[in-house]
């Protein structure tokens, strides 16, 4: 039987819709006077010359305080007049910070707990305001479904990572109430340059890596560019490898100063396991009669793999009509393979002498024999993603409108086939080749259909006050072979008002609602519930004209239902509760404090509901770059950051302490060459970055050091 969801609007909703249908009739109806008084001005006008490249919203930005973003309205908008909390990470912070994935990208960035499961190989887990946030690259989903049939971005193809807190279905209809996480691709540039480079590290890691880019033609129409890594290199868990093999190519035709289309492609290939053992609470952070679990204890196989493929084509279409109209049309289709073969601890059985899981429930007296879960599953999935807009910059009396009326689609497919059982084996002295014998059995496809249209008006009377009013409405169809499909439909609205102070602050108020269609199905084969949620959120930004400061302070309410935690019975799998309410501070400043030091530094409350995963209340990080004259030796720079989380408890879990790490960064750039050493966490301390209610524990990451040469050119 099929079962549609009627459209349900708020007042607000249905105030925000009313007032946008009400702004583009006015706007609208005032173009063509508009206009003409537009060609008459740019008739007189004489023509300027400019030199250099100013800042966008995707180009390159120098140093750690980009100024504009386009994430939160898919326009190009100065962070200053944006409403909501945006944190920018540049491509000069991961390069300074030696990111490797994106988990380090995001660990210095507002809201974000960015090591929430520890170290996983298989996926980069982090939480924004206690939700799991949504990945986008270049505005458009990475994949819809859970994170075993992912695979991990590389920092090393990003131009910038944008981080877009709060709801934000208004805009992507496919977010969550956490927010956005949306990766900036590096494109084809104008001038012709490169590098190359190698990195050497702890757990063997040794990397090549390529960025070339430049003009392919001589009249500057045809550009392109081209992204290579190469690894080898294992991890802090014993066989488990980090491998991968990744090519980006991407070419850009500008046929004219009014049309720019980039075509995009990648490939990936990484091989790799599983480094979440998912280890019981004893030995972890309670007494084990045996001791101290190692860290790189691996109660799997030999054999256990998480290997992925994906393979990537798109476009990037933009055309200017004139100065107030353009068109915007990106698509990607997304092809992932993932063979994944792994054994795992099962924590989660009930300890006979306790009645609580986190123990050994076949083995409560010695606390070294543990049960094995095994579990195998080959996924397919497919992806295309469209999303089509067209942008029209006007004015009516004193308000300058940017309005955006659009259309995005979303076709999903996952065929899945899946094994399990069942074995066990000593934590402590583990002997290898037993593995379960799985027989593989296809699960039914799963499907998914999503359209939305949106419409946005970004209001700004005279040069003071700023208005962001957003409505959208979202039809999804969820299928699964054999039996009938379901649909949801909602319509969500965003509200946003903003005073922009002659001193560079800019206190603002803001409203949002998400609407997150969810792929697949419980332990019980039952199909998941839309993610459904709100915020308001309130704070001000102090960005001056120099650019030498930034400062954004927010306090926010979220009220959420269906939102997914893990299944305490089985870690593949995840369940979800009815409603929550998440409530927090955030602060955020990054600087140039003098012409040799850069600085950044954040500080997170979470206010988190019980029921979900325990998140701690408190966070807090700080990170400072001090570029050096030693004799006559110049280039030299010293970086150094400090991370703290207090500790938290996940229910009846014992609590995870708090811990307080440090890392370094000591770098020589000659202009030329650039060498660096990168460590991260750098006493080697061992600590847990979460226990959780279900019963299992997990490691954060041990010390970390890659020394890097770059050769640019």
């Amino acid at each position: 039987m099929t079962c549609e969801k009627k459209p349900s609007l708020s007042r607000l909703t249905r105030s925000i819709r009313y007032a946008l249908l009400a702004s583009a009739t006015t706007t609208f109806s005032a173009l063509p006077a508009y206009a003409q008084e537009q060609q008459a001005r740019d008739a007189v006008l004489p023509a300027v010359e400019v030199t250099g490249q100013q800042e966008t919203a995707t180009s390159p930005v120098q140093g750690y305080r980009a100024t504009r973003a386009a994430t939160a309205t898919k326009t190009d908008t100065p962070l200053a007049e944006t409403p909501q909390s945006v944190t920018v990470v540049t491509r000069d912070q991961m390069t300074d910070q030696g990111a490797t994935n994106l988990q380090d990208a995001l660990t210095y960035a507002a809201g974000v707990r960015s090591d929430a499961y520890g170290v996983d190989s298989r996926n980069d887990a982090f939480t924004i305001r206690g939700a799991t946030p949504t990945t986008y690259v270049d505005g458009m989903r990475q994949t819809n479904g859970y994170y075993t049939s992912s695979v991990r971005p590389d920092p090393f193809t990003l131009e910038r990572i944008e981080v877009l807190r709060g709801p934000s279905a208004m805009m992507y209809g496919q977010g969550s109430t956490g927010g956005v996480v949306n990766l900036v691709s590096k494109r084809p540039q104008e001038t012709f340059q490169g590098e190359v480079g190698v990195q050497l590290g702890t757990f063997g890691r040794k990397q090549l890596q390529a960025d070339v880019t430049g003009p392919l033609s001589e009249d500057g129409k045809w550009l392109y560019r081209l992204v290579a890594v190469a690894r080898d290199s294992d991890t802090q868990v014993d066989f488990v490898g980090d491998d991968r093999f990744l090519l980006a190519p991407s070419l850009t035709w500008k046929p004219s100063d009014r049309t720019t289309l980039t075509f995009q492609a990648s490939h990936q290939r990484d091989r790799t396991g599983s480094t979440a053992q998912f280890l019981p609470w004893a030995g972890m952070v309670t007494p084990n009669v045996s001791g101290q679990i190692p860290s790189s204890r691996f109660i799997g196989e030999p054999t256990d793999r998480y290997d992925t493929d994906r393979t990537t084509v798109g476009y990037l279409l933009e055309h200017k009509f004139n100065e107030q109209w353009m068109v915007r049309q990106n698509m990607r289709y997304a092809r992932n393979k993932v063979d994944y073969v792994t054994h795992y601890a099962d924590s989660f059985a009930t300890d006979p002498s306790t009645g609580q899981p986190g123990g050994w429930a076949i083995d409560p007296v010695n606390q070294r024999l543990i049960r094995r879960i095994a579990g195998a599953q080959l996924d397919h999935t497919r992806i295309t993603t469209i999303d089509q807009h067209l942008q029209g910059n006007l004015q009516t009396g004193n308000v300058k409108h940017t309005v955006l009326a659009g259309l995005d689609y979303t076709d999903y497919q996952l065929d899945s086939a899946r094994g399990s059982g069942s074995n066990t084996i000593d934590v402590y002295a583990p002997v290898y080749g037993n593995p379960v014998s799985m027989t593989l059995v296809n699960q039914p496809r799963n499907t998914q259909k999503q359209t939305g249209v949106y419409l946005q008006d970004q209001m700004k009377f005279g040069e003071k006050w700023i208005a962001v009013l957003g409505v959208r409405h979202d039809r999804v169809t969820n299928g699964l072979a054999g039996s009938a499909d379901n649909k949801d439909s909602a319509t969500t609205g965003r509200l946003g008002l903003m005073y922009l102070m002659d001193n560079g602050w800019s206190p603002y108020v803001s409203y949002s609602e998400s609407f997150t269609p969810l792929t697949g199905t419980d332990r019980l084969g039952t199909r998941y519930k839309p993610l459904e949620g709100e915020q308001i959120e309130a704070g001000v930004k102090y960005m001056p004209a120099d650019g030498k400061s930034q400062f954004t302070a927010a306090i926010w309410k979220i009220k959420e239902k269906n939102q997914q935690t893990n299944d305490p019975v089985n870690p593949l799998f995840r369940i979800q509760v009815d409603s929550t309410k998440n409530k927090g501070l955030e602060l955020e400043w990054r600087a140039a404090v003098t012409p040799t030091f850069d600085a950044i530094a954040h500080y997170n409350y979470l206010d988190l509901d019980d029921k979900l995963t325990g998140i701690p209340k408190h966070q807090a990080a700080a990170w400072g770059k001090w570029k050096l004259n030693v004799g006559d030796v110049s280039g030299l720079s010293f970086g150094a950051g400090v991370r703290y989380m207090s500790s938290f408890k996940d229910g009846i879990a014992p609590t995870t302490p708090s811990v307080t790490l440090l890392d370094t960064m000591l770098s020589w750039d000659n202009g030329q060459w650039r060498y660096a050493l990168n460590i991260n966490n750098l006493t080697d301390k061992l600590y847990n970055a979460a226990c959780l209610l279900r019963g299992d524990c997990w490691y954060g990451a041990r010390r970390t050091a890659v020394a890097s040469a770059t050769y640019r050119f």
